[in-house]
């Protein structure tokens, strides 16, 4: 009894096997019919290539109407050869991850305001100090377009980095949201304004007369709400979108800033193209200056607009010259936080650009 027993169990055992081995080479027929299937398309899109692009703001953005007209132009110009998919926030992950990503070669370009990228090249954190840049927007155009400095030495750091600058452009000034008028730097005394973490935001501030508070940007609109902060400062667009003038009382265009963005792209990645790709690239971002250049100017009257309506009543402060200069005079230490960040290569580059914005 005790040997049928064990007879049936091993007969059991057997089948379990066999099924088990039936199983995998169902697994192993399935895996070899879907790459059959691939292989039999494959000599359709053998010489397709898919550039990735990813972008820190939400679709119909700026920089999401940047990167869909860099996708429609370079698609046409390559005759379907090269497809652009764009990923616009959060997708790929947080604005530096993305960075990391290209510089790693995961993906091809991405495009990221310059407080993002203070961790992984805090050279470019030049262009957070105020009063740096003119204030008319073609001379900013042109100065972030076409700048030996910033395609040359600056790039130059980019590139130890493994990233290479692509272009740079503005996507309008930053304006304050205050809750009471600011036109002179004693009117900004007991004044919190909400900042990004950043070293040279906080000197700036602390410079210009206010008392500079860090917060997580998903905080703000709660700490102007609840009075923890009394201002902060943001380009129109997303004034906007965040909806930071229903808790705030002005809107101030003190002219100290530009929201500088930058498209980069992997530098090991980007030696790998042809020469004539990598003219195209070149080519065709540099001809799309005056395509950003409009929707930006459209994007933030449109916006401006919006923001009118919804609210008749609020503030809206322009700084005469005069005030500015008050402003910027208080402002002439902060680039002593830069270079203490950055050392000595910061003087250097912020020497180079500050001759070529004097015409020297």
């Amino acid at each position: 009894m005790k040997e049928s027993v064990v007879w049936f169990s091993l007969e059991l055992a057997m089948k379990a096997k066999w099924e088990d081995i039936r199983v995998t080479i169902s697994f192993s027929n399935i895996k070899i019919t879907a790459a059959a299937a691939l292989l039999s398309i494959a000599p359709i899109s053998v010489m397709a290539e898919d550039w990735k692009f990813a972008i820190e703001e939400i679709p119909g953005s700026i920089m999401d109407a940047y990167a869909q007209e860099f996708k429609s132009r370079i698609e046409a110009a390559t005759n379907g050869e090269v497809t652009v998919t764009v990923y616009p926030m959060g997708t790929l992950g947080t604005p530096t991850e993305t960075v990391e990503q290209a510089a790693d070669g995961i993906i091809q370009f991405t495009n990221v305001s310059i407080g993002n990228l203070g961790t992984i090249v805090p050279e470019s954190q030049v262009f957070l100090l105020p009063y740096l840049l003119p204030s008319d927007p073609a001379a900013i155009s042109n100065i972030l377009s076409s700048s030996e400095t910033i395609y040359g030495p600056l790039n130059d750091d980019f590139r130890q980095r493994g990233l290479e600058v692509m272009t740079m452009y503005s996507e309008g000034p930053q304006v304050w949201t205050t809750n009471r008028e600011i036109r002179t730097p004693e009117d900004f005394d007991n004044f919190k304004m909400r900042v990004m973490v950043s070293p040279i935001l906080l000197e700036t501030y602390k410079n210009m007369g206010a008392s500079p508070t860090p917060l997580p940007f998903g905080e703000v609109f709660g700490a102007l709400q609840l009075g923890a902060v009394d201002g902060q400062v943001n380009p129109i667009p997303t004034i906007e979108e965040m909806k930071f003038y229903e808790v705030t009382s002005h809107l101030i265009w003190a002219g100290e800033q530009e929201l500088v963005t930058t498209v980069v792209a992997g530098s090991d990645w980007f030696e790998t193209l042809s020469p004539d790709r990598q003219q195209l690239v070149r080519d065709t971002m540099a001809d799309m200056t005056g395509f950003i250049d409009g929707v930006v100017t459209d994007f933030n009257q449109q916006r401006l607009d919006i923001i009118k309506e919804a609210k008749p009543d609020i503030g809206l402060v322009v700084l005469t010259e005069e005030e500015r200069d008050a402003f910027r005079e208080r402002s002439t230490g902060t680039s002593a936080a830069y270079v203490d960040t950055v050392g000595a290569r910061g003087q250097e580059l912020l020497d180079a650009l500050q001759a070529e914005l004097s015409g020297n």
